[in-house]
């Protein structure tokens, strides 16, 4: 045994020999083997099956993704072999058997839908759209567009309902043509002339409208934030008339300003002769009141004369008359004196010497 051992070492070795001298020789191009590899044995007894079984696993569970991730801001529709679940999935990890079920994800933030007359471009940001501005009719069939901004989101609560009802494009189901609905039948019922001037009601009037459509379908479907009219387009005919008859009330305006202004001059000139005459009056009224009572005073002072009259003053007033007389002899001696009968008051006398003398009486 230890021979043979020994002759297959050797016999080896010679050979090993033999072939480093002929690659020597010819270069590495000789007959002689080339290096030996290493084989490795994958045959691991019983146990590779189950570990063979469990890459596979693990291969097919990364491919077919058995969960999914909701994030903030979103709900997930769980379909399990075409059946949507009746609730929705809130945001966080959730598994779900691959292949047979499936998870659709819908945005429940706030959308906004822009109606414009001119689409410059295409809004790029998500959950914006620009649709185009909604064209009605005016209570006399002319034309009239309107602009405006509705802000909206899928109700949560009922997020699996409405996709299973409206599918997913629910909102080109519900909000665009609700909107329209609404603002035909609001804009329909006034002249185009009188819109701009019921900008603000028309807007809450607009907005009530579509509020109460959109809530008012079965599980609330869609939360409505806000409408807001931006503008109203009118045609350029009703523009042309609505300037001409602002041109027109301006006038109007202007003459009733002039109307007014003349209207306070004479007002102005009719107060100055109202306080003229007043015045005028009062200063009468003065005069006459002063007259009134230099009468009464010289009434009253005549009575008081007379009930102060006596015979001796009337003697006395008497001898002052003759004084007089006698001073007018010294001048005149044809002068001539008559008493009053009962010896009163005043006497007269008369120039006999100039008949035109007027008679004087004293």
């Amino acid at each position: 045994m230890a021979s043979d051992m020994n002759d297959y070492f050797n016999k080896k070795k010679s050979e090993g020999s033999t072939g480093k001298k002929t690659t020597g020789g010819s270069g590495g191009n000789g007959g002689g083997k080339g290096p030996e590899f290493p084989k490795i044995d994958f045959n691991m007894g019983g146990k590779s099956g189950i570990v063979y079984f469990i890459v596979a696993v693990i291969v097919i569970l990364f491919l077919a993704k058995p969960f999914t991730i909701i994030e903030e801001g979103q709900r997930g529709i769980l379909s399990t072999n075409g059946k949507y679940q009746d609730q929705s999935l809130l945001p966080g990890l959730h598994f779900i058997v691959p292949v047979i079920q499936k998870v659709y994800v819908v945005d429940t933030k706030v959308r906004i839908i822009n109606y414009a007359t001119r689409i410059e471009a295409s809004s790029t940001a998500s959950g914006i759209l620009n649709k185009r501005a909604v064209t009605v009719l005016d209570k006399r069939s002319l034309p009239v567009s309107i602009e405006l901004t509705v802000q909206y989101r899928l109700n949560s609560e009922y997020a699996a309902q409405t996709i299973s009802n409206w599918g997913f494009s629910w909102e080109d189901k519900i909000i665009n043509p609700v909107v329209r609905d609404v603002v035909r039948n609001v804009i329909g019922k006034y002249d185009a002339e009188a819109l701009t001037q019921m900008r603000n009601d028309l807007g809450t009037e607009i907005e009530a409208g579509i509020r109460e459509s959109v809530m008012g379908l079965k599980n609330a479907p869609a939360v409505l934030q806000s409408v807001q009219l931006r503008d109203i387009v009118l045609p350029q005919k009703v523009k042309d008339q609505i300037e001409r008859v602002q041109i027109a009330k301006q006038e109007v305006q202007k003459a009733e300003q002039d109307v007014q202004r003349v209207k306070q001059e004479a007002l102005k000139r009719a107060a100055e002769a109202e306080g003229m005459a007043q015045k005028a009056r009062i200063e009468a009224q003065g005069i006459a009141d002063a007259v009134t009572i230099e009468a009464d005073a010289k009434a009253k002072a005549n009575i008081l004369i007379s009930k102060s009259l006596s015979k001796q003053l009337l003697e006395l007033e008497q001898l002052k008359v003759q004084g007089l007389f006698n001073e007018a002899l010294k001048v005149n001696r044809d002068a001539k004196i008559f008493l009053t009968p009962g010896g009163s008051t005043p006497n007269i006398w008369v120039d006999t010497k100039n008949a035109r003398q007027r008679t004087t009486a004293n």
